[in-house]
């Protein structure tokens, strides 16, 4: 556990920890967010969650089970979940970030609050010399925006209560992208997935990403505050 010193943030590391843990985890520091606002009792603390999961598929509220294009994937665990957007695989060696945020505090909307966890996976990008950048259409970070073959390094999925938020974003650093040929990642037809380790073509060191996102992320949070004080 990491407390941020400028910002009541809690960064929890989890390591490689099943899907409903972490879900039920998110849920508990969502509630006691959601909770203390409906009650105007003070909030003293937010939470980012880190984590890897075992390999799992999750549908968000509004997803389509058609997208699933196997009849069943033995060893894969099949979540229909709560977030935006449509199905997504997590697996190990993906960051997966899980913010439990009031956006109040913190001077966001939610609009902004995709642009931070985007801008965040892009200047992380940048320290290993790959260019993200977004598609206007789809969330999320992709490589090659306006080239031949755009794909998707990092994916989104949010939900928020009165500002409230839970779910968050999944980095591919090294899964193994055949996983993804389960699905239709996102609901996306005709665009591709990929990983830090497919486009350097050697090995990651995910502690590094990892804490390389968070500092972005925790910048860009300290910016938004800023601007409106």
């Amino acid at each position: 556990m990491e407390r941020s010193e400028s910002k009541p943030i809690t960064i929890l590391n989890l390591g490689l920890r099943g899907y409903q843990e972490v879900w039920d985890n998110q849920k508990q520091y969502f509630n006691q967010l959601l909770n203390a606002k409906l009650t105007s009792q003070p909030i003293s603390e937010n939470y980012i969650i880190l984590c890897q999961h075992p390999h799992v598929i999750t549908l968000g509220k509004s997803g389509n089970e058609s997208n699933i294009q196997v009849p069943q994937f033995p060893g894969v665990e099949y979540r229909r979940i709560d977030r935006g957007g449509d199905i997504t695989y997590h697996g190990p060696g993906q960051l997966v970030v899980y913010p439990i945020l009031d956006l109040e505090m913190f001077g966001l909307g939610l609009k902004s609050y995709i642009h931070i966890l985007e801008e965040a996976v892009i200047q992380t990008l940048q320290h290993y010399n790959i260019t993200g950048g977004r598609i206007k259409e789809f969330t999320g970070v992709w490589l090659d925006v306006n080239g031949d073959n755009p794909r998707k390094i990092a994916a989104i999925g949010v939900k928020t209560s009165r500002h409230v938020t839970m779910h968050g974003l999944a980095f591919n650093i090294e899964p193994d992208l055949n996983m993804f040929d389960l699905i239709i990642p996102c609901g996306i037809v005709g665009k591709g997935v990929t990983s830090m380790q497919k486009e350097l073509q050697s090995s990651i060191n995910f502690d590094e990403v990892s804490e390389i996102f968070v500092k972005c992320f925790l910048e860009l949070i300290e910016t938004s505050i800023s601007k409106t004080l």
